[in-house]
């Protein structure tokens, strides 16, 4: 048992050690060589293992389970952070693209080119900063000259729209929604009677928005709002 344990163990963290050596981009692209690097790194690391009986079993998971939450709670400390996460890497700065950055994270320029082209700047000069987080996701940052204007930036006071609870989804009333706006389901029925629907089963879907309470239906073929 405790050479079973003693296996998963040190797999476990081998495992982890791995993937950091791979980068965050292996988290991120997922490209074929990505998955694949994953795909045999979990297979490989998981062979050697074979657990004997229920016990074996249950033994491995509660194992695995303290070493996910042992690292979690090491991740808390700075330095164990950098070690087991990483640290966010600046590929652009300021409309210049940092070539060191991109072959310290082994991430493709292409790839970096396409993600904000996606996200709608095809423009490097128009993005003061792209940041890989260390989870292996893009953080593009545009320059405040290309930011859309909302009315914060004309100072135009705006009034809240609410926010759409859903009430009925597929013919199913959501009780737990109602109860949000302290309704029942006697008052959901008299709304929707009184809107000219009479069975909740035909109904696709329904919302009522927590400002005012005005009902928006809709049956899947064609859209009524209160």
């Amino acid at each position: 048992m405790f050479t079973f344990i003693g296996k998963l163990i040190l797999l476990f963290g081998l495992v982890i050690l791995a993937m950091r050596c791979m980068g965050k981009t292996v988290l991120a692209q997922l490209t074929p060589p990505d998955l694949a690097a994953i795909v045999f790194l979990v297979t490989l690391s998981v062979s050697p293992i074979k657990a004997n009986g229920f016990g074996q079993t249950i033994a491995g998971i509660i194992t695995i389970v303290i070493m996910y939450l042992l690292f979690s709670k090491l991740s808390l400390f700075r330095w164990l952070n950098r070690m087991f996460i990483g640290q966010p890497s600046i590929l652009i700065k300021h409309g210049k693209i940092s070539k060191k950055d991109l072959r310290k994270t082994r991430f493709s320029l292409v790839e970096l080119l396409s993600t904000i082209r996606a996200a709608g700047y095809p423009n490097i000069r128009d993005i003061d900063y792209v940041i890989l987080e260390p989870n292996g996701e893009l953080s593009i940052l545009p320059n405040q000259s290309v930011v859309n204007l909302t009315p914060r930036h004309l100072n135009i006071e705006t009034d809240y729209q609410g926010l759409p609870i859903a009430m009925v989804v597929e013919g199913k009333i959501q009780h737990k929604n109602l109860k949000l706006i302290q309704k029942d389901e006697k008052w959901l029925q008299d709304e929707l009677t009184n809107k000219g629907f009479h069975q909740i089963n035909n109904i696709f879907y329904a919302a009522v928005t927590d400002r005012d309470h005005s009902l928006i239906v809709d049956t899947g073929i064609d859209y009524q709002k209160a």
